[in-house]
C-alpha cells in the first residue's frame, strides 16, 4: 500500500539482490525506519522483537531468513540450522512453521549449489502468494462494502470498526481485514473506518491508524469500550467489523465485543 503517495510493502527484497528492506513496525507510529536484514539472525530478531508482526508476514520473513543463511552456507547442516533458529522465535506461529516447513522441503531435496537460488525464489513465491490471497479477500469483501454502500445516501460513508492491526503491515501487503476497506477506498467509495486501540500493546491505535492515515483513508481511533454495542452514535451506526480470522478471544481481548455491532 501507499506511505504518503509511495508505494510500499512490508517487506521486500533489496535493489542488491540479496538483503531484505522490511518497515521497523517497533518504531511506528512516530517514525517510518526501514531495516536491512543481512542474515538469518537478522531475520529471526525481527521476528522475535516484533520489528515484523502479524501471522502473514512472520512467514514470509522466515522464508527470506533461511534464504540469507543458505546464500552464507547451503550445507544439510546450514539448512538444519536455520530452521532451528528461526522456529524458535515464535514457536506457536502457524505461518512461521508453514513457511519453514515448506522451505525445508523444497531445499533439502536440492544439491547445495543449487539451495541459494531456490531459497530467495521460494520466499518471493510466498510473499507474492499472500498478496494474491490479500488481494481476493479485497475483491470479496469490496461486493458487501458495496452492497451496504447501495442502501445508503449518495456520499454516506460506509462505516467500518476494525480490531487490532490486520492490515498491510500485518502481511506483505493489502492486509487482510484492511483489503476490502483500502479496495474500496482506491475505488472513490465513501467509508470512514473506526479504529478501536486494541489493548495491550494498542496495534489499533499505533499500526492500523497509522497505515490508515498514510493511504489517505479516513479513520477515527477509539477506546476499545467504544466498539462495545450501544457506545457508538447508534446501534446500527457501524455497517461492518472487519477483523484477522486467526483471532481467538482469549488471545484478543475485545474481539468477541466487536461482533455484535456488524450488520453482517
Amino acid at each position: 500500500m501507499k506511505v504518503d503517495g509511495r508505494h510500499f510493502r512490508s517487506i521486500w527484497l533489496e535493489p542488491d539482490g540479496w538483503s531484505v528492506g522490511a518497515v521497523d513496525q517497533t518504531r511506528l507510529p512516530h517514525e517510518f525506519v526501514v531495516a536491512r536484514l543481512t542474515n538469518c539472525d537478522a531475520a529471526a530478531n525481527a521476528i522475535r522483537t516484533m520489528l515484523v508482526r502479524g501471522a502473514p508476514l512472520i512467514g514470509a520473513t522466515a522464508a527470506y531468513g533461511v534464504a540469507l543463511a543458505l546464500r552464507e552456507d547451503a550445507s544439510d547442516a546450514a539448512l538444519e540450522r536455520a530452521y532451528a533458529t528461526l522456529i524458535a522465535t515464535r514457536p506457536t506461529a502457524v505461518n512461521l512453521r508453514w513457511a519453514l516447513d515448506r522451505m525445508n522441503a523444497a531445499l533439502l531435496p536440492l544439491a547445495p549449489s543449487e539451495r541459494a537460488r531456490a531459497a530467495y525464489a521460494g520466499a518471493a513465491e510466498i510473499a507474492e502468494q499472500d498478496i494474491a490471497v490479500n488481494q481476493s479477500i479485497g475483491r470479496h469483501g469490496l461486493a458487501l462494502v458495496e452492497q451496504i454502500a447501495s442502501r445508503k445516501q449518495p456520499g454516506e460513508p460506509v462505516n467500518i470498526l476494525t480490531h487490532c492491526n490486520a492490515g498491510w503491515l500485518a502481511t506483505v501487503d493489502w492486509g487482510t481485514a484492511t483489503a476490502p476497506i483500502y479496495l474500496a477506498h482506491d475505488r472513490d467509495h465513501p467509508i470512514h473506518v473506526w479504529v478501536d486501540e486494541t489493548r495491550p500493546r494498542n496495534q489499533g491505535a499505533s499500526l492500523t491508524a497509522w497505515e490508515l492515515g498514510h493511504h489517505g483513508v479516513p479513520h477515527t481511533v477509539i477506546n476499545r469500550r467504544a466498539a462495545f454495542v450501544g457506545a457508538l452514535p447508534e446501534p446500527d451506526f457501524v455497517a461492518a467489523t472487519l477483523e484477522g480470522a486467526g483471532v481467538k478471544v482469549d488471545e484478543e481481548p475485545g474481539s468477541h465485543q466487536d461482533a455484535p455491532t456488524s450488520s453482517l
